[in-house]
C-alpha cells in the first residue's frame, strides 16, 4: 500500500513538473536496498531541482519521510531516496551516458512507462 503510494505521488509530481520519459523499475527481486527505482529526464539542471523540491515538499504533505538526497548542488543527476522507492532525475546526457534501466531492468517488472 505504501508503495503505491510512494508510486503514485513520484509519477503525479513527475507529471505535473513536465519530467521527460518517466519509467519507474520493480526490483524487489533484485535487490533489497529499496522496491522500486523510478527515473526522469530533467531538461535542465535548474528543472531538475525544481522537480526534486517538488516531490519533496508533496511527501513532507502525506508525512513521509525523504532519507536522503544526493546531487542536488551540480542538479545533473540527482538521486532522492524516498524509502520503498530511490527517485534518479538526471539530465539527458547523464541519463544516455549511465544506462541504469539496462542495468536495472534486467529480470525486472515496469511499474511505470511513459514518454
Amino acid at each position: 500500500m505504501k508503495d503505491d503510494l510512494i508510486l503514485d505521488l513520484a509519477k503525479d509530481v513527475l507529471d505535473d513538473m513536465k519530467a521527460i520519459d518517466i519509467d519507474a523499475i520493480d526490483v524487489r527481486e533484485l535487490t533489497s536496498i529499496t522496491d522500486h527505482m523510478i527515473f526522469c529526464t530533467g531538461t535542465s539542471n535548474r528543472h531538475a531541482r525544481s522537480i526534486v523540491d517538488r516531490v519533496v515538499e508533496k511527501m513532507k504533505e502525506i508525512s513521509m519521510p525523504v532519507l536522503g538526497i544526493e546531487g542536488y548542488d551540480s542538479g545533473q543527476w540527482v538521486l532522492i531516496d524516498l524509502g520503498d522507492a530511490i527517485l534518479h532525475v538526471m539530465l539527458r546526457d547523464v541519463r544516455e551516458f549511465y544506462k541504469l534501466e539496462d542495468l536495472w531492468s534486467v529480470g525486472a517488472d515496469f511499474s511505470i512507462n511513459e514518454n
